[in-house]
């Protein structure tokens, strides 16, 4: 599973750097083998996952042990923690970076190798049972579309509780040999003096570097930006190539899936699309007739085993056929097959005056407006056109007529926000997501 651990790359004295402390594969090998001792015959352990090489020793120490590794959000709130332990039967481990032990056994075929929490946003949050087989083949795909070799640096400075920073962004680079450099908080400047070829951010990551031209300007000596976890606003894509000379490639994902779909190194890449699906991954448009959108449905190795001691939702979560439903909405390209995802089904699916519309669309005309920061847009119960688009917008300097006018001259006139409200900020989640729900209710 973690090939750069096997003695294949030899042993590098700085193969990895997080936080500002650096160390070697040997290293890494040993403080993991003491956590796979701690760990081994427990059902599931859990840490709490900061940015740190004891989080990595820990997620390497389960894969040795073959036990779960559950990792916990930093900022958990007590009950949040309470239930993640409660509902996994982890163990809570403290980890100590500089004990030392040896041995260990990689987990067998099939065995959860992690258990992922999702965000609860329609509840308290659920397990996600993710197998060491899905996680391979993902990074593998990945590796051959991102041309992602042992001759890279990789520079993120991502959350290690998430797919994005944990699996992609750990895992990632101990499968393929890759030097990993963790900024600990993913600011311009450390991402600009990491010397790296490869670099992963979330789009409130890339927002900010292309915010800081000298920067950015930094990483126009790496080979590839990559960009996840939320839709990359296309101002932002314009703005990065424009200071690096790189377009950045969007990826497609989810906690259940792993990464499914992406722009390719060397590739094509277009604002607002994430590519093609990965090697092994089949995707379809469940879309009503007439319709050029649809929730977005796929299968392959590198989905979920389920939703630990939930097998209901596990089962609503798949079609009659063994598809699994993602619930976002998305459009391909029929002619080269690229994806465009539109949004959330729950909340992104706008169905107004008889017209079915993507939020994201419209909140992307809304950010070509050089006075608009931040946009998201939402559809609100409406007597005559049984929903209407209502935009929430961070701007100085522009009305709300405007800017109804400005979208309206972009994209078809029905898509045009009935309402515009002026926000100082829009809430998102640790990995830059728009909480609308938040912004709906009054909360935000």
């Amino acid at each position: 599973m973690l090939t750069a651990l096997t003695g294949v790359y030899g042993d590098r004295p700085d193969a990895l750097r997080v936080a500002g402390r650096g160390a070697s594969y040997e290293e890494l090998l040993g403080a993991a083998r003491a956590v796979a001792a701690d760990v081994a015959g427990a059902p599931a352990f859990a840490v709490t996952a900061t940015a740190s090489l004891e989080t990595v020793a820990a997620v390497v120490g389960g894969l040795l042990a073959g036990v779960p590794f559950v990792p916990l959000p930093p900022d958990a709130g007590p009950a949040e923690r309470e239930h993640i332990l409660r509902d996994s039967g982890a163990v809570l481990v403290d980890v100590d970076f500089a004990r030392r032990g040896d041995g260990g056994v990689e987990a067998g075929p099939g065995r959860p190798a992690l258990i992922l929490y999702t965000s609860g946003t329609t509840g308290p949050p659920k397990g996600v049972v993710l197998t060491a087989e899905a996680v391979a083949a993902d990074l593998d795909a990945l590796a051959e579309a991102w041309q992602w070799s042992a001759e890279d640096t990789l520079v993120h400075g991502l959350p290690l509780f998430h797919v994005h920073g944990l699996v992609l962004g750990v895992l990632g680079a101990l499968r393929t040999g890759s030097r990993l450099v963790h900024t600990g908080r993913p600011t311009p400047e450390a991402y600009a003096e990491a010397g790296g070829s490869l670099y992963f951010g979330v789009p409130t990551v890339w927002s900010r570097i292309a915010g800081a031209p000298a920067a950015a300007a930094a990483l126009g000596g790496a080979r590839l930006l990559v960009s996840g976890s939320a839709a990359l606003p296309a101002p932002v894509f314009r703005d990065l190539e424009r200071l690096t000379g790189l377009r950045p490639v969007e990826r497609y994902g989810m906690t259940e899936t792993l990464i499914t779909v992406s722009g390719r190194a060397g590739g094509e890449v277009r604002p607002g699309t994430v590519g093609t699906p990965l090697r092994g991954i089949r995707t379809r448009i469940a879309a009503e007739p007439g319709a050029e959108i649809g929730e977005l449905q796929l299968t392959g190795p590198t989905l979920f085993s389920g939703y630990l001691g939930r097998p209901e939702a596990t089962a609503a979560a798949f079609t009659e056929d063994g598809w699994f439903r993602t619930g976002d909405i998305a459009a391909v390209d029929e002619g080269d097959g690229v994806h465009r995802i539109v949004g959330r089904a729950s909340i992104d699916m706008i169905k107004s005056g008889g017209y079915r519309i993507g939020a994201g669309e419209i909140e992307n005309a809304l950010l070509d407006h050089p006075k608009v920061s931040e946009a998201a847009v939402v559809g609100l119960p409406d007597a005559d056109l049984g929903q209407r688009i209502v935009a929430f917008v961070v701007a100085e300097g522009v009305t709300g007529p405007e800017l109804t006018d400005f979208v309206a001259s972009h994209l078809s006139v029905h898509k045009r926000p009935r309402e515009v409200r002026f926000v100082a900020a829009i809430p998102r989640n640790a990995m830059g997501k728009p909480q609308k729900r938040l912004l709906v209710t009054g909360e935000g």
